[in-house]
């Protein structure tokens, strides 16, 4: 009998063991096979895009030229601009045409594609006027000093409004670790403010909204904001020592799939927000943006549970996703 209660404990310990070592194998051949197919793939791809790069190249190159010889001499007011404010004005743009339809409901064909049915059916008013100063003190008091600041930082490793625009493989290498560089932070800087005395003095504000809209992807308290959405954006830019034509571009993509994780509706040929949503609803699962440092601490084990991970997926049809792979019945008391 001693012996039989005593290797309870070790056999859960090898299971334990089997588990982590299953999902390192099973982690490892998912990179591996996606590192193969990327060489496999990346001459043919990268030659077809080097050749519509290199045939609008020189158009791109004279209207740098021309900016150049514009703000001659205000370099500096060319980077505020191509930084802070092309950004800004995709964000309201974007976030604008969703707002309509969060306080309307219309168009129907695209509020039909709502994830938390009968959330925000009509948003708030009220919520939603405090939710937008935040969002604008956000902007302009704590983005628009930090991107200036950022300037001379960035012109210590070049000057990032130098005359040439940066190679097309360069700019896909940036890319690349722009995007490892934010997951990594991201992840972490998160999992660190759901810490519950940070989360209750902090992060809480952002959860207020356990049914997300796009302009409140930028609704946080003032400390998150800059350690959770401006920090592991401006990391990559800083350690590559990008040219403006990148970091406009890498702030702009930022701000639109911020707003698509954020927005509620799970729309056609977008990337998913089933991920972003979730975390929203549940508080304790999926913090990162990609997903992949969820996979390996097992912070998604629950999500991945769900109809929402199901259609955590690219719609490439018309039918909503909420009604082809719908919730289960609630049970009845």
């Amino acid at each position: 009998m001693k012996g039989e209660a005593g290797s309870v404990p070790h056999n859960e310990k090898q299971k334990q063991e089997g588990h982590i070592w299953g999902s390192m194998r099973r982690t490892a051949f998912i990179l591996g096979s996606g590192l193969l197919l990327l060489v496999a793939l990346w001459n043919s791809v990268t030659w077809h895009l080097q050749r519509f790069w290199g045939a609008s190249g020189y158009f791109w190159q004279a209207q740098w030229e021309r900016l150049l010889s514009t703000f001659e001499g205000k370099e500096w007011l060319l980077y505020i601009l191509g930084a802070t404010q092309v950004p800004v004005l995709l964000f309201w743009t974007v976030s604008g045409l969703l707002l309509v339809v969060d306080t309307t409901g219309k168009p129907n064909f695209i509020s039909r594609y709502r994830i938390q049915v009968g959330k925000n059916d009509p948003v708030d008013p009220m919520k939603l006027r405090q939710s937008i100063h935040m969002v604008l003190f956000n902007q302009f008091v704590i983005s628009f000093p930090m991107m200036v600041w950022l300037y001379p930082i960035l012109k210590l490793g070049g000057d990032p409004c130098r005359r040439e625009l940066p190679a097309f493989h360069w700019f896909l290498l940036e890319l690349a670790v722009f995007t490892l560089t934010e997951e990594v932070l991201f992840y972490y800087a998160h999992r660190l403010l759901h810490h519950p005395k940070l989360y209750k003095k902090i992060h809480k504000k952002h959860h207020e909204w356990t049914a997300p809209i796009g302009v409140i992807s930028l609704y946080a308290h003032p400390i998150e904001h800059v350690v959770s959405n401006m920090l592991p954006a401006m990391v990559g830019p800083i350690v590559m020592g990008s040219h403006l034509s990148s970091i406009t571009i890498w702030f702009s993509l930022v701000l639109i799939i911020t707003i698509i994780s954020h927005c509620g509706y799970h729309l056609p040929f977008l990337p998913s927000p089933e991920f972003h949503d979730y975390h929203h609803l549940k508080f304790n699962q999926c913090y990162g943006v990609l997903g992949v440092l969820d996979h390996l601490h097992g912070t998604d084990t629950v999500f991945k549970q769900t109809k929402a991970y199901e259609r955590h997926m690219i719609l490439l049809g018309f039918t909503p996703l909420s009604e082809s792979i719908p919730d289960p019945p609630k049970k009845m008391d």
